[in-house]
C-alpha cells in the first residue's frame, strides 16, 4: 500500500493530531497492536515528490538538541518509506509537535552521529532493533532541524 495515511489507525491518529494535538502527541500504540504505553509522536508533513501535494504522517520521534529525530523504519520492510523519499527530494517540511508548529529541514545522518541517535531512538522504541534485523537496508536516521 503506497498511502499509509489511508490505514484506519493512522488516519485516526492524523485526525486526532489535527483536532487535539496535545492528546495525539503522546500516543498509545496498543490501539494499533504496538508495544503499548505512550510514545512521543509528531505529525510530519512532506511535499509529495511526484504529486507536489502535502503528505502528513504521524511518526515516533526523539530530540537531538533543538532538533527532532525520526526513523525511516517502515517496520523493517525492504524499501524506504515514501515520506523519506519525499524528504530526500525536498528536505523542507512542516511538523506539529503537540500544538507546536515547526518548519524544518531534514538531513540524513551517518557514521558516529547515526549510531548515537539510533541508540537513543531504540531506547524510546525498542522494536526498531527488530526492524533492522528484518531488512538488509540500513534504516535511515533523519534529523529535522528547525528553520
Amino acid at each position: 500500500m503506497a498511502d499509509f495515511s489511508a490505514i484506519p489507525w493512522i488516519a485516526d491518529h492524523i485526525a486526532l493530531y489535527r483536532s487535539d494535538p496535545e492528546k495525539a502527541h503522546m500516543w498509545d500504540s496498543s490501539a494499533a497492536g504496538g508495544t503499548g504505553g505512550p510514545l512521543p509522536t509528531l505529525l510530519l508533513t512532506t511535499t509529495g515528490r511526484k504529486s507536489g501535494a502535502p503528505r502528513a504522517l504521524p511518526l515516533i520521534y526523539g530530540n537531538h538538541g533543538e532538533s527532532y529525530i525520526i526513523i525511516a523504519s517502515k517496520g523493517g520492510m525492504p524499501n524506504d518509506p515514501i515520506w523519506f523519499l519525499n524528504l530526500e527530494a525536498k528536505p523542507e517540511c512542516e511538523l506539529m509537535v503537540g500544538a507546536k508548529a515547526v518548519s524544518a529541514r531534514a538531513r540524513i545522518v551517518t557514521g558516529d552521529e547515526r549510531e548515537e541517535i539510533w541508540a537513543k531512538m531504540a531506547e524510546i522504541y525498542p522494536p526498531y532493533l527488530d526492524y533492522q534485523k528484518r531488512t538488509e537496508r540500513q534504516i535511515p536516521v533523519v534529523v529535522l532541524d528547525p528553520i
